[in-house]
C-alpha cells in the first residue's frame, strides 16, 4: 500500500509510563492536521483495562503519587499558542484537576515520599523585550528560544496549597532531582559554569538544615538520579569524559563518606537509549531504578534497547531484551511496565512479570493491518579495517532492481535499528529501498567504536561507502539510482559525501553542518562541541575546522541537493543551510533551499504536523525528480 505524507497523522503515540498503587499511567498523543498540533491525554490501566482519565488535549507527563491516589502532570491548559511556559497540575483519582503553579519550562518533577510536595526543576527568566541585551552564553537553547537571561532551578511546590519555594539560586542550570526515602533530603544535578555546561555536580541538600554537600563533581551527561530504598546510597548516570563527549554513560553509586564508584565500567555498552525514531511522543520517564540491592537501567545494544540489572559488585545481566526498543520503563511491584517498538511497529504499552510480555494497548493495530509494513533486512559487514558494521535495508514491494536512499543518522553518537521510522516506510511505499546503518561514531557498540573525535569524515565516511558497496552486491538495488540523505551530523555527512564522490543522483541534507567555524559561535552547544569533537576552534587548529567543513569543498559538488533547515534551529543554526545553498548555486549545482518558520532542530520529530507533512512532500518531490 502506498502511504501519503498525511498518513503520519493516523499514528497514535504512546509514551511516558508511570506506576504506583497498582495503577499504570501513560500519555496518548494524537497528531491533528486540522488543528496543526499534537493533542495529548492521560490514560490509566488497572489490571489490563486501560481508559482515559484526563481527556486533554494538552495534558502530558503524568507522575503518580507514591500511594497512587493522585497524579501530577504538565499541561498547556490556558496558554495561548505563542505563550511560553507550562502549568503543573494535580488530580485526585477520579477527581477534577487543579493547577498548582506555572513555570517557564519544566525539566523534571517528582513527588515527595509522603505526597505532600513536588520537587520541580524548571526554567526561570527575566522578562524579555524585542531588543536583546546579551552578556552571557548560551544566547539561545534549541527548542526553547533565547536563553541568555534564563537559568534553571530547583523548586518545592506544596501539593495542596500550590505554594512555590525556590531552593537554589545563582546563574546555574539545575538538571535533575530525586527525593531521599526519608523526604528530608534531595539530590540534584547542577551545571555551575554556563561556559562549561558539560561539567555537572551531584549535590545533596538537607531540607531541614539547608546544608548542601557536593557529593560528586566534574561529571557529564548526568541524566538520572535514584536513591536506594534504605537511603544509604545514591546512584546516578554520567561519565568523566575518558573519550570526551563520545564517552559512554555509566552508573555510579555514592555511599556516605565515600566518592562515586562505577558499577557498570565493565559493561561494554552505553547506559541509556540512543536509537532513533520519528514518532515517540512526549516523555519525562526515568531510566534508573533500584531493585533490591541492584539497579535497573536501559542500554543501547546495536540497534536495540533493553533493560539490564547492575549489581553493586559490578556484575550486569539482561532482564528484558525482547529484540526491539524498550523505549521507556517503570517497575510495578515485581513487574516492569514499558513502551516498546520495532522497526515496523510503533510504540505500544506492555507489562512483563517474568513470563511472556502482555500487551496493554493496541492503538495502532488498525493502521498496521492496512499498511502491512515490511521489516528491514539486517546485515553485518566486515569493514576494510576488520571492524563489524551493522546495517539494514528496508525493501519496497516487487523484485527490483530498486531505486534507493542511503540515510545517515545524527549525533553522531546515536543509532539506527529497531526504532520505528515513519519516514522510511513512507519512502519504501513509494518504491525506494532505504539503506541505514551504524558507522563508526554510532552508539550501541564499544566506546572505541563511538570515538571519532578529530577524525570526522574519515573512518565514518569509509564505513558508509563500504555499506553502499555491500548492499549493491547483496540486495536488488539499481546502482545508478541512489540518493543520500541525513540530518544534523547526518546532514554534515551528506554534505561531506557529495563533496567527495559523485555516485548519488540526489542528496537531501537537513539541519546540517557545512562550516565548523560558524557552528562554533552561533549555536547552543557549538563552542564546546566543536572543540571536543573536531579538535579545533577558530583560534586553535583553525585549519582543521576548515579542512573538515564541506563548505570549503563546495566547488567539488555536482549532486543535485535539497537543503532543509528550520529558522529557529539553535543546535545547527540556519546559517549552515544558507551558506551551503549559496555556495552550491554559485558553483552551478542544482539546489533548492526550504526554510521552515517557527521550527527548531526537532522539525522531523516533533515539528508542527503540517510542516512535517510539507517536509515529506519536499523530499519525495526531490527524489522523484532526480532519482
Amino acid at each position: 500500500m502506498s502511504l501519503s505524507p498525511e498518513d503520519l497523522a493516523k499514528l497514535v503515540l504512546v509514551s511516558n509510563p508511570d506506576a504506583a498503587g497498582g495503577k499504570v499511567f501513560f500519555t496518548v498523543t494524537r497528531i491533528s492536521l486540522e488543528n496543526d498540533r499534537y493533542e495529548s491525554s492521560i490514560w490509566a490501566c488497572e489490571g489490563e483495562v486501560c481508559k482515559p482519565v484526563l481527556p486533554g488535549p494538552f495534558d502530558t507527563a503524568a507522575r503518580a503519587s507514591p500511594d497512587g491516589s493522585k497524579i501530577a502532570f504538565l499541561s498547556r491548559r490556558g496558554f495561548g499558542d505563542k505563550d511560553k511556559g507550562v502549568g503543573l497540575w494535580v488530580a485526585e483519582w477520579g477527581g477534577e484537576p487543579r493547577q498548582l503553579a506555572k513555570f517557564l519550562g519544566v525539566l523534571d518533577f517528582s513527588w515527595s515520599p509522603g505526597g505532600e510536595a513536588l520537587a520541580v526543576v524548571a526554567y526561570e527568566g527575566s522578562p524579555e523585550g524585542d531588543v536583546k541585551h546579551v552578556e552571557r552564553l548560551p544566547l539561545w537553547i534549541n527548542d526553547f528560544g533565547f536563553a541568555y537571561n534564563v537559568s534553571s532551578h530547583l523548586y518545592l511546590v506544596d501539593s495542596y496549597s500550590g505554594v512555590v519555594e525556590k531552593i537554589t539560586d545563582g546563574d546555574v542550570r539545575v538538571l535533575k532531582a530525586a527525593w531521599a526515602p526519608d523526604g528530608r533530603r534531595i539530590a540534584y544535578a547542577v551545571a555551575r559554569d554556563l561556559l562549561k555546561p558539560y561539567l555537572q555536580d551531584v549535590v545533596v541538600l538537607d531540607l531541614k538544615t539547608g546544608e548542601q554537600m557536593t557529593a560528586a563533581s566534574g561529571f557529564s551527561s548526568v541524566s538520572d538520579i535514584a536513591w536506594s530504598p534504605d537511603g544509604r546510597h545514591i546512584a546516578f548516570t554520567g561519565h568523566l569524559r575518558p573519550r570526551g563527549l563520545s564517552s559512554h554513560s555509566r552508573i555510579w553509586v555514592l555511599e556516605e563518606g565515600e566518592g562515586p564508584r562505577c558499577v557498570t565500567c565493565g559493561f561494554v555498552y552505553n547506559v541509556g537509549n540512543s536509537v532513533n525514531s520519528d514518532v515517540r511522543g512526549p516523555s519525562f520517564a526515568r531510566a534508573l531504578y533500584w531493585a533490591g540491592d541492584g539497579l535497573l537501567f536501559q542500554a543501547t545494544v546495536g540497534g536495540t534497547v533493553g533493560v539490564f540489572r547492575a549489581a553493586l559488585s559490578g556484575d550486569v545481566e539482561p532482564v528484558l531484551t525482547p529484540g526491539g526498543v524498550v523505549d521507556e520503563f517503570v517497575p510495578l511491584g515485581g513487574a516492569i511496565v514499558y513502551t516498546y517498538m520495532e522497526a515496523n511497529k510503533p510504540k505500544e504499552l506492555y507489562i512483563w512479570d517474568g513470563g511472556e510480555p502482555r500487551r496493554l494497548t493496541r492503538f495502532n493495530d488498525f493502521v498496521l493491518e492496512r499498511w502491512k509494513l515490511r521489516r528491514p533486512s539486517r546485515f553485518v559487514l566486515r569493514a576494510s579495517d576488520g571492524a563489524e558494521v551493522e546495517g539494514w535495508v528496508l525493501l519496497p514491494e516487487g523484485p527490483g532492481p530498486h531505486k534507493w536512499v542511503l540515510y545517515i543518522h545524527g549525533g553522531p553518537k546515536t543509532a539506527y535499528g529497531e526504532g520505528f521510522m515513519f519516514e522510511f516506510h513512507l519512502l519504501a511505499s513509494r518504491g525506494y529501498a532505504v539503506v541505514f546503518s551504524n558507522p563508526r561514531g554510532s552508539d550501541g557498540y564499544s566506546e572505541e567504536f563511538a570515538d571519532i573525535r578529530c577524525k570526522y569524515g574519515e573512518r565514518d565516511f569509509q564505513d558508509l561507502m563500504e555499506v553502499v558497496d555491500y548492499v549493491l552486491k547483496s540486495y536488488p538495488l539499481d546502482p545508478n539510482r541512489g540518493a543520500v540523505a541525513g540530518g544534523s551530523y547526518g546532514g554534515f555527512m551528506t554534505n561531506w559525501i557529495i563533496a567527495h564522490v559523485d555516485r548519488f543522483r540526489a542528496a537531501v541534507t537537513q539541519r546540517s553542518i557545512c562550516d565548523w567555524v560558524s557552528m562554533y559561535g552561533t549555536t547552543d552547544i557549538g563552542w564546546y562541541f566543536v572543540e571536543d569533537q573536531l579538535c579545533c576552534t577558530p583560534w586553535r587548529n583553525r585549519e582543521l575546522c576548515v579542512e573538515k567543513s564541506p563548505l570549503y569543498l563546495a566547488n567539488r559538488v555536482k549532486t543535485p541537493t535539497l537543503i532543509i533547515h528550520s529558522l529557529e534551529d539553535y543546535r545547527t543554526w540556519v546559517d549552515q543551510g544558507v551558506l551551503f545553498f549559496t555556495a552550491l548555486r554559485l558553483h552551478g549545482v542544482e539546489a533548492r533551499l526550504v526554510l521552515f518558520p517557527e521550527e527548531s532542530h526537532e522539525l522531523t520529530r516533533k515539528g508542527k504536523p503540517r510542516h512535517r507533512v510539507e517536509n515529506f512532500k519536499e523530499i519525495l518531490n526531490w527524489l522523484d525528480k532526480y532519482v
